[in-house]
């Protein structure tokens, strides 16, 4: 099944996680989950399952100026919070992911939240300060604040744009387009502005988020450039998905490499492959069989579970103890009826209008389409 030789994990990794930010949304909407035919609360049947640590997004003001919600799990501080909640209570770690924007980012998006448009230089780089420690000190007092904070969601092309932006890094070629040493400059202070805020508010680890974790030459260009400008962090965090970001043994070279280079531990921190090529009805999917050719593992949940565990084992083989585990992006959203990626207002706002809304994650889930979770769900868990 794999291609690339790798056996079954060695070892449970200390980090077992899984982004399930989607949760709200889809409950309200009567989302239930089952595991060999008994309903269960969805973070404890996760905890009895091994997934140790929880992922959960942040976006500044999710809604338009009437009030209107982007969809995409709204995933204001409120509803952040009470998410983490239910996670610190089922006994896992937490792990907040600050977007900086309103909505969505990724390296082809890094929407200026709207409150902040206009500021620039050191305006923006206290707005970020202050924000993030808001942010912190409200988690804190609702005891449940993170053990690890990324600053910044795939910024491998910066962040907070047009301010922070940075050269591009496409894709195709592998290559850089450009190169600007001021937006380098500015992209460290704004970091500097975030990463200050966190080591202020406790003991929570900084993790540094990009794409593409098959490429060593995105990683290596990246962090030589803010290393070299002082980047203050603990944890490189890694995008694996192995039918967009190259091979798994180039995944393998890449962690080796940047843990040594840059003496950090490293950390997927989203990955998915999909059980089944069907697509629930009423939900376009972004995975579809075609992706799975050359990915070396069966699109099914056998596959699920094999692609799981030579991940891990991946992670696991870096030197040194530095590979600490995998994060699965939203391994349980359900296609339930009215649950969306985005609202009409969520894509204006991200200038990303198209006509397929809805659940595009579903055949990427390790729950099937009616919430029964699938053997893969384990294989997350370490087992």
């Amino acid at each position: 099944m794999p291609t690339d030789g790798l056996q079954a994990a060695p070892k449970v990794l200390p980090i077992r996680g899984a982004d399930v930010s989607m949760t709200a949304e889809i409950e309200e909407r009567g989302a239930v989950f089952r595991a060999d035919g008994t309903e269960h609360e969805l973070f404890g049947l996760l905890a009895g399952s091994g997934v140790n640590w929880i992922r959960l997004r942040l976006w500044v003001d999710p809604r338009d100026e009437s009030g209107e919600p982007y969809m995409g799990g709204t995933n204001d501080l409120a509803t952040t919070i009470a998410l983490a909640r239910r996670a610190k209570a089922a006994g896992q770690r937490l792990l907040l992911d600050l977007h900086y924007s309103d909505f969505w980012t990724d390296p082809k998006k890094q929407s200026m939240p709207k409150a902040w448009r206009g500021l620039k230089g050191a305006e923006l780089e206290a707005r970020v300060h202050d924000w993030t420690a808001e942010v912190l000190a409200a988690m804190a007092a609702a005891d449940v604040a993170p053990d690890m904070v990324q600053v910044g969601n795939e910024i491998t092309n910066g962040m907070l744009w047009p301010e922070g932006r940075t050269p591009t890094f496409d894709w195709e070629s592998r290559q850089w387009t450009g190169d600007d040493d001021a937006a380098y400059d500015r992209l460290a202070g704004l970091l500097a502005a975030g990463t200050a805020a966190v080591r202020e508010a406790g003991s929570a680890r900084v993790c540094i988020h990009l794409d593409f974790g098959g490429s060593n030459t995105l990683y290596r260009r990246w962090f030589d450039k803010l290393t070299a400008r002082g980047l203050d962090f603990d944890v490189i965090g890694l995008s694996y998905y192995p039918y967009w970001h190259s091979t798994l043994a180039d995944l393998r070279g890449n962690l080796n490499d940047i843990a040594a280079r840059y003496g950090r531990d490293v950390l997927v921190v989203e990955t998915a492959y999909a059980w089944t090529g069907d697509h629930p009805e009423g939900h376009d999917q972004v995975f579809s069989l075609p992706l799975a050719e050359g990915c070396g593992y069966e699109v099914s949940p056998a596959g699920q579970a094999a692609f799981l565990r030579d991940l891990y084992a991946a992670v696991g083989a870096v030197p040194d103890g530095r590979g600490l585990g995998i994060v699965y992006w939203e391994p349980a959203w359900l296609p339930v009826a009215g649950t969306t990626w985005a609202s009409r207002a969520g894509m204006e706002y991200g200038d990303d209008v198209v006509d397929d809304a809805g659940n595009s994650w579903a055949n990427q889930a390790l729950f099937d389409f009616d919430g029964n979770a699938l053997p893969s769900l384990r294989a997350l868990g370490g087992a």
